[in-house]
């Protein structure tokens, strides 16, 4: 008689009953009376206990390895001695559906990069990364939830590009036939494009390509990006706060749904943040954080990594707040196609969103006029030829607008308390990491 898969996290229902699990071997206590094999699925774990009889039960058990798949079916009896749920599963059936080699490359001491190396197994022996992407699953879940009650339209954008996009340093280029490509290192321009194509409000989940030689716990050379833009805005304040409302929705979304699992798998609380965030100009973040003794020199323009601790310590100490929006950036760390205010020019109708201290969104009202835009291309030096079909779409009424790239992984990373965003990843890319 064939029984149907029973997840582990069910078995309670069917105490009494013969049922099938099917999982990978936890671990093996082969003793000289008992066999003891602990199963894992992807909903937790059972023991199985199989007194020895020298049938052929026991030679299949004691032919087990770690990791080995199986498919096991028995009989499921309480047992309010065994820790794990108060059940045992006494095996009449064994099947090894796939026999894992020994030893396994990676144990619980193995440091990450190694780890990264067997990514499988390392998702596969670790509840904690299971439940990860769960949450980013959840997590995208929310935000599309929002996107689409705002009437957002989702696109798919080209990644390879005829041009280099932006400044171009930052671009992989690629042999394109008999000539060269580019993956693009972020949808912006196709998004203005559907703006001026008379998409009202427009996002897209989907890689990102950085040729950036960074080394550090949170930079990555393909990553997942939260892309939005939207049109007849009235100012970069509608940007941000379609922001804080589509991450506090997606939060609550996340508490909601895994916010017990998350506190005890990484010992973290998610707190569905109020809106509205805080905002503040870069030129307060300066004056605040100079009083503090940083950048003493009085040169930074941008904000290094301590500078955005820094703000984000100060702003959730005199607010409460995880969360901080940082705008008005100046022009000269800011592309060409961001926004200027008339009363002045010296800065960008821009911000960055910092989450603890964490840089996890940038985001600008665009520069929509033709004229506007090809002075400020010229200023920053840039050539229009390559940019032609871009500027084109700002030549026949496209109307004002402004958007948000986020990063995912990031956000990841900041939500579940992790290092490195090479654990908010499945495969990680780097400069030095192409596989597996």
């Amino acid at each position: 008689m064939i029984h149907s898969r029973v997840h582990v996290s069910d078995l309670r229902e069917h105490v009494g009953r013969t049922v099938t699990v099917c999982g990978w071997v936890n671990t093996l206590r082969l003793q000289r009376k008992m066999q003891f094999v602990i199963v894992r699925d992807s909903t937790g774990m059972v023991q199985v206990t199989h007194k020895r009889d020298d049938g052929p039960l026991e030679a299949q058990l004691e032919a087990l390895t770690t990791e080995s798949a199986v498919r096991i079916t028995g009989r499921i009896v309480d047992a309010a001695q065994v820790k794990l749920g108060g059940l045992e599963l006494v095996p009449e059936q064994v099947e090894v559906l796939n026999l894992a080699a020994t030893p396994l490359p990676i144990d619980e001491h193995t440091g990450l990069e190694q780890r990264l190396d067997w990514r499988f197994l390392d998702v596969r022996r670790r509840p904690a990364t299971q439940l990860m992407f769960a949450v980013q699953t959840t997590l995208e879940q929310g935000m599309r939830e929002y996107a689409y009650a705002q009437g957002a339209t989702e696109m798919h954008t080209p990644k390879l590009m005829g041009t280099a996009s932006e400044s171009g340093a930052e671009v992989f280029k690629l042999g394109y036939f008999d000539r060269s490509a580019y993956l693009a290192q972020s949808p912006q321009f196709y998004k203005q494009m559907a703006i001026a194509a008379g998409i009202d409000k427009v996002f897209e989940i989907g890689p990102v390509f950085r040729a950036e030689p960074s080394f550090t716990s949170r930079h990555a050379t393909e990553f997942t990006g939260v892309d939005v833009e939207l049109a007849w805005i009235d100012g970069v304040e509608d940007v941000m706060a379609f922001e804080e409302q589509m991450l506090a929705h997606a939060i609550a979304k996340v508490a909601d749904a895994h916010g017990e699992a998350i506190a005890e798998h990484f010992g973290v609380e998610v707190a569905v943040p109020t809106t509205p965030f805080p905002r503040i100009t870069m030129a307060e973040v300066h004056e605040i954080l100079r009083k503090g003794g940083w950048d003493p020199e009085g040169v930074k323009e941008d904000l290094d990594p301590e500078g955005e601790r820094s703000i984000s310590a100060h702003i959730k100490e005199a607010t409460g707040h995880e969360f901080v929006f940082i705008t008005h950036y100046p022009v000269g760390i800011r592309p060409f196609y961001h926004m200027r205010p008339a009363d002045d020019p010296s800065v960008t109708l821009s911000f960055d969103l910092l989450w603890k201290g964490l840089e996890v969104t940038t985001g600008a009202q665009r520069e929509h006029r033709y004229d506007v835009l090809l002075k400020q291309a010229a200023e920053k030096g840039m050539s229009t030829e390559p940019l032609q079909d871009y500027l084109n779409a700002f030549r026949f009424g496209c109307p004002p607008h402004g958007g948000l790239g986020m990063g995912l992984g990031r956000v990841l990373m900041v939500m579940l308390g992790l290092d490195s965003i090479r654990e908010a990843t499945f495969l990680f890319r780097g400069p030095n990491r192409l596989t597996p």
